[in-house]
C-alpha cells in the first residue's frame, strides 16, 4: 500500500459482520486485520447506511509516530501501535492523516492519526468486547414502596432477565 494515498484507508477486523450484499474488495495488511481497496471511508459508509446498518465514527484521534526507511514498514509499525491502543473494541479504523517527514531526500518517520469505526445492524453503539449472547439485568437499588404495583415493578427488577442478540 502506498502512503501517499492512504487518507481515509478503512482497515476492518477480520470476520467482522458486513450487510449481506455488501461486497468489498480488501487485502490483508496485519493479522487480524484487512484493508478495504475499492471505498474510501465516506463511501463505505454511505454502502453500509444504505443497507440500513449503522457505521459509527469515534470521536477521539489516536495517533502513533513509526521510524524507518521503508514506509510500508513504518506506515505497518504505526497502525499496530494505533490498534494496541484501540484494545479490541471497535472492528474498524479509518487512517484520516499520514505525515512523512524526510532528512537530505529519505524518510525517517511517519506519522499518522485515525479514528475508532464501529459496523454493526443495532443503533446502540456496543463494543465487540462487550456484545455477549446474553445479558443479565442488574437490579435497581430499592426504596421505600407504598403500593403493590410498585412492589411487584419492583420484584420484577429485581429478577434476572436475559437479552437474547439476534446476529442476522
Amino acid at each position: 500500500m502506498s502512503v501517499s494515498n492512504i487518507s481515509g484507508t478503512t482497515l476492518i477486523r477480520e470476520n467482522t459482520l458486513l450487510p449481506p450484499g455488501l461486497t468489498i474488495e480488501s487485502e490483508i495488511f496485519l493479522p487480524g486485520w484487512r484493508v478495504v481497496k475499492n471505498l474510501d471511508g465516506s463511501a463505505l459508509a454511505r454502502n453500509v447506511e444504505g443497507a440500513s446498518w449503522n457505521f459509527f465514527y469515534l470521536a477521539g484521534e489516536s495517533r502513533a509516530t513509526a521510524f524507518g526507511r521503508d514506509q510500508s514498514g513504518a506506515l505497518r509499525k504505526a497502525v499496530k501501535r494505533i490498534l494496541a491502543k484501540q484494545e479490541k473494541q471497535y472492528n474498524s479504523l479509518e487512517i484520516t492523516r499520514v505525515v512523512s517527514k524526510r532528512f537530505l531526500g529519505i524518510p525517517f518517520m511517519l506519522s499518522i492519526a485515525a479514528h475508532s469505526r464501529h459496523i454493526q445492524q443495532s443503533t446502540c453503539l456496543v463494543p465487540s468486547k462487550d456484545f455477549p449472547l446474553g445479558t443479565t439485568v442488574l437490579a435497581a437499588p430499592e426504596s421505600k414502596l407504598g403500593s403493590g404495583r410498585e412492589q411487584r415493578r419492583a420484584e420484577a427488577i429485581g429478577k434476572p432477565h436475559t437479552a437474547l442478540i439476534s446476529g442476522s
